[in-house]
């Protein structure tokens, strides 16, 4: 349900420095989503009035993120004047005129944090009708986190940045999360009174807090404590961090929708990836983007499917595949490299050291190994014999090559595109195919063999060939 008397700002104006990154810090992904993504996605189950994004840098890249994930968003730049505090004051600026409710605020780069977390905070501070309300949490190592200062009687009383707290402040685990609920009326009076006295010359908004406080205003504190749920990303460690937890998280899910993952600390599963009951995921596997797995099918061991669709009951192995289609019942690897565009239909295989590109393969049609089919369409039934490559680039276009149904091809062919083979047709082995062949015909291309009686002796007198030569009784 819509709650008309709340707003989100979503504040996302932070270089992101210590990424050391050309990529902004919140489009770094996790479970194949940016870390602001997962900040917006959350935003979006509150079904807020409104929601405020606040950029700066590079944001250019980061609006075009937004206006995909939350078109309804209200994009505000933030001018020269530094801090959490400018950010808010600028975003409520920005809120249409009649608005009067609560605003909650959140982090852009504390992508595990989820709706139900934030519903309880705003429930609290509108049961206790306070005029602002946090989300708190303790940390065995709270350095560079905001602490938490509570009075004699247990109650917030101000939050001081770790660069501006003392070494007894410095030495409370309990710290800011960053996640905070304003009453309107009270947070723009504050906001009025925000300096740059401070250690980073900002506006902070954890400063309102004690500035309600010291008004007399109600505030208060409300303790998760399920920590991880708020650790921000600063840098790269923090980064794989947050994603293993959400994998972990994505992981369990799955096995308790019926699939099977034999080691869960190997195997990586994006978060729009879809599995159906039954799936056996094997050690070592990434299932990435879009991928879409049908029940009975077995995934790996070590195994990369991205944005990939399999079939029900077909078996890929030890194989790289990126948007391709597998057929129900179809076999693929080991060490098979499906590249875009290749459709295996249902009971074909694609086997060991096969690479295909844009290539479709007709319903239990095998090429079962060391073989490259680039631009080509096989039919029905068809076998391609062992080492066959697809000749289908000219050095200006690719084309495309036609292997009718019931193909017989013999090992090491190679197939000058563009060519067209007939249905039933076979060639020999070693056979290179320039030109189309009629169906049930055979295609060879080798010359007649000839042996030179006595070359060996001749030629490479006294060695070991020679010897053995000499001494063999088939002459």
């Amino acid at each position: 349900m819509a709650d008309k008397n709340l707003a989100i700002i979503v504040l996302a104006a932070g270089q992101g420095t210590r990424m050391k990154s050309a990529t902004p810090k919140l489009l770094h992904k996790l479970g194949g989503v940016s870390v602001v993504s997962h900040v917006l996605a959350t935003a979006k189950q509150l079904e807020a009035a409104h929601v405020v994004t606040v950029v700066r840098h590079e944001r250019d890249a980061l609006v075009e993120v937004i206006e995909v994930d939350l078109p309804s968003s209200i994009i505000v730049d933030q001018d020269d004047i530094p801090g959490t505090g400018r950010a808010v004051e600028l975003a409520i600026a920005a809120l249409p005129a009649g608005f009067d409710g609560d605003i909650l605020v959140v982090n852009g780069d504390v992508p595990l944090l989820d709706a139900d977390t934030l519903r309880r905070l705003v429930s609290a501070h509108r049961e206790d009708e306070t005029a602002a309300t946090i989300l708190s949490t303790t940390l065995d190592d709270a350095d560079g986190y905001g602490r938490i200062i509570r009075a004699a009687d247990g109650r917030l009383d101000r939050i001081v940045e770790h660069k501006d707290a003392s070494p007894e402040e410095r030495d409370v685990r309990e710290i800011n999360a960053g996640i905070y609920v304003f009453s309107l009326a009270p947070l723009k009076q504050q906001l009025a009174n925000l300096t740059l006295e401070n250690s980073q010359g900002e506006k902070y908004i954890t400063d309102v807090i004690g500035l309600l406080r010291a008004s007399g205003a109600p505030v208060a504190a409300v303790e998760l404590t399920e920590s991880w749920k708020v650790e921000g990303i600063n840098d790269r460690a923090q980064l794989a961090r947050a994603a293993s937890l959400l994998n972990g998280l994505i992981v369990r899910g799955w096995q308790l929708a019926g699939v099977t993952i034999i080691d869960p600390a190997t195997t990586w599963i994006d978060l729009q990836v879809q599995l159906a009951p039954d799936v056996e995921i094997k050690p070592g596997t990434q299932l990435l983007g879009a991928t879409v797995v049908e029940t009975g099918a077995i995934i790996g061991p070590d195994t990369t499917l991205v944005d990939t669709e399999v079939g029900e009951n077909a078996v890929v192995k030890r194989t790289d595949a990126t948007l391709a289609v597998i057929g129900a019942r179809a076999s693929v690897g080991p060490f098979a490299y499906l590249r875009p565009g290749t459709y295996l239909d249902a009971d074909g295989k694609i086997g060991t050291f096969v690479e295909t590109k844009n290539a479709r393969i007709g319903v239990g049609s095998k090429v079962p190994h060391l073989s490259y089919v680039g631009d080509a369409t096989i039919g029905e039934g068809t076998n391609i014999g062992a080492g066959t490559i697809f000749a289908n680039y000219d050095g200006v276009t690719k084309n495309h090559s036609v292997i009718g149904s019931h193909v017989r091809t013999g090992s090491h062919n190679v197939f000058v595109a563009p060519i067209r083979i007939g249905d039933g047709a076979y060639s020999g082995a070693g056979t290179i195919v320039r030109k189309d062949v009629p169906a049930g015909s055979l295609a060879i291309s080798v010359a007649p063999q000839r042996n030179m009686d006595g070359w060996v002796v001749t030629n490479r007198s006294g060695s070991a060939a020679a010897i053995a030569a000499e001494r063999s009784d088939d002459k």
